[in-house]
Formats: C-alpha cells, structure tokens, sequence
C-alpha cells in the first residue's frame, strides 16, 4: 500500500507528511480529499476521537472502504450509528484493534489453545505509563474523546473479550488525577459462564442455585472468567504488564514495550524466540512465540480489499459491542456498583 493523500490542518504536521510520504498529496479537510476519489482505495481515519463518528458519516456516504481507529465512537449509541450508515450505503469497513496483533497477545493465545493454564478464573492487564508531567494534547484534555477509559480502554477490553468471550457486567472506578479528563482507570469484567446465554448477567443465568439447592447437591452453575485491567499515567511503577491465572498454572508478562517498568529485569533474561513465562510458584518456563506482529493488520486489510478474503479484520460489530461496555463502566464509575451489559 502507497500513502497517496493526507489531511492535516495543523502546519507542524503537514510538513511532517510532507516528509513521511513524499508526494502525496495534502488537504485542509476530509471534504475536500473526498472530492478527489481517484486519488485511493481506502481511507484511514486517525482523527481524534470525538470526531470519528462525523468522520465515519461522510467517508461512508463517498462510498469509499475505511479503516476507523478505535474507538469507532464515544458512545456505543453514536458506534451503532456508525454501522448503520456504513451498512446503508453499502460501506465496508474495519476497525484499527491493531493489539489484537501483540505479540503477547498472541502468545497467550496460543498457549490457551493449548491448555496449559487448565481453567483460566481471572486476566489482569497493566497498561501504565509514569509520566508525571502530563502531555498537552487533545488525549489528556479533550472531555467528549479524551482520557485513558476511551484512549487504553477499548484495547483493554478488546483483548479482554478476544480471549474470554462476552462481557455481562462491568464493575469500574476512574479518576482525573493530574488532567482533566480520567487518568486513572480500573475495570472489573465479568464474562459469560461457558454455554450461558450471553444476555444474562453472572449470577443470574437461569436454573442458578439458590443456598438451598446447594444444601441439597444441585451444582451452581459455571462462572465465566473475572478480568481486572488497569489503566494510568501516574503510576511510579508499571506492572506487571499481563497475569493470566488458571488452575494448571499462570501466564506472567512483567513489562510493555517501551514503557519503564521495575520488572524489565525479569524480562531480560527472556530466550529468544519467547514471549512471557508459564509460571507455577517458583517454577516458570518461557513461553514460545508464535509468528505475527502489527504489520499483519493491513496486510489483512489488502487481502480484504482485493476479495481474498470475505471478512474484515476486525468486525465493526465487535467494536460495538466494546462501546456497550466502556458506556456500563462509566455508569459503574459514577454509581459505585456493578451493572450489566
């Protein structure tokens, strides 16, 4: 694929493109980039958040396929309209969950497959940065489309759900400490029961055990996975990145990329061609890396654009379905109980 055409008002970062991609061509506003279809294949939209779902709207009545950075919207309302337009002038487009291509979320992937943690019962994610003094951009300061709950959280979840299925309630806290959007973010996701119906919240699926059912032997029913992610910018001390918890054992991944961590040590002494350790007690064991990274996200992407494959990357209702989740964890936050989803 060719960058052909960028839109960029701040001059900064019309020099930037300038340099990234010679030859391209520059336009002040999606309108006018939309006026010239003959310049490309597919759109990216990489706006700031607040602005994907007008962004979406006019890509979609062009008519051209488009790749919309998460989250597709800022209210799963506003996602659903997404998709409705997208789907009413026929559309197609995929959503930009690049972390599905982590290498540790693919790892861990594998090594479910495999079955080496036997019964997964809890996932806890990090994705914490120190940084003290807060960068000046519209991430940090924005209040419709900023903050780490819209920014981190709909990878978080995404993840979360990729591995353990759907969400049936959502439990979180946030808090602005040093921006004035949420730099603090802590979610609790309850995942449907193995062969639940994905409506019913956890602890109500019907036939459920009552106290005295089980006084009587009747088996309560089974209870999905419990995932506990974090999100923060001041936090001093990063991680662990990922703990995976089963009853054959546990997944630990102690550092993120380039983000500091105390744990980077613990991860130095990884053998290569390793991602993360399959730990029980004292005895860990690295965990064997399966091919793929970032990049295969638009490869993908040109393989279903040239109709090699039907399916997009990342289906559009998936992204949805994580807004539905992010609008349960606000409503948590500010009424301080679990609510469905």
């Amino acid at each position: 694929m060719a960058v052909t055409a960028v839109v960029a008002r701040d001059s900064g970062r019309r020099v930037q493109a300038a340099g990234d991609w010679p030859g391209a061509r520059l336009f002040n506003d999606v309108p006018s980039m939309l006026a010239e279809p003959g310049l490309y294949d597919l759109v990216v939209i990489a706006s700031p958040s607040s602005l994907h779902a007008e962004h979406a709207s006019a890509v979609s009545v062009a008519g051209k396929p488009f790749v919309l950075d998460k989250p597709i919207a800022t209210t799963a309302a506003e996602a659903r309209r997404v998709v409705a337009a997208a789907s009413a002038s026929g559309t197609p487009f995929t959503v930009f969950h690049n972390r599905r291509w982590d290498p540790e979320q693919l790892t861990l992937a594998a090594l479910l497959d495999r079955g080496d943690l036997g019964t997964v019962h809890t996932f806890e994610r990090h994705w914490e940065r120190w940084r003290p003094k807060p960068q000046q951009r519209w991430k940090e300061n924005d209040a419709v489309g900023g903050g780490l709950l819209l920014d981190l959280g709909p990878h978080l979840v995404d993840s979360a759900t990729q591995l353990f299925g759907p969400v049936v309630a959502v439990y979180a806290e946030t808090r602005a400490l040093s921006t004035p959007t949420e730099d603090d973010v802590f979610l609790v996701l309850h995942h449907a029961a193995p062969g639940s119906e994905p409506g019913n919240r956890l602890g109500s699926v019907p036939g459920r055990a009552t106290g005295a059912d089980v006084l009587f032997g009747v088996e309560p029913p089974a209870k999905g996975v419990v995932s506990r992610l974090w999100a923060g910018s001041l936090v001093g001390a990063p991680g662990p990145r990922t703990r995976v918890l089963g009853d054959g054992g546990a997944y630990l991944v102690n550092s993120f990329e380039s983000d500091a961590s105390p744990f980077d040590v613990l991860d130095g002494e990884q053998p290569e061609g390793t991602h993360g350790w399959l730990v029980r007690g004292r005895e860990r064991t690295p965990v064997p890396q399966p091919r793929g990274g970032h990049t295969d996200f638009y490869a993908a992407v040109a393989d279903w654009l040239s109709g090699e494959v039907e399916t997009p990357p990342v289906d559009p209702a998936d992204a949805v379905r994580t807004a539905e989740v992010l609008d349960a964890a606000r409503l948590s936050a500010r009424e301080g109980r679990l609510v469905d989803v």
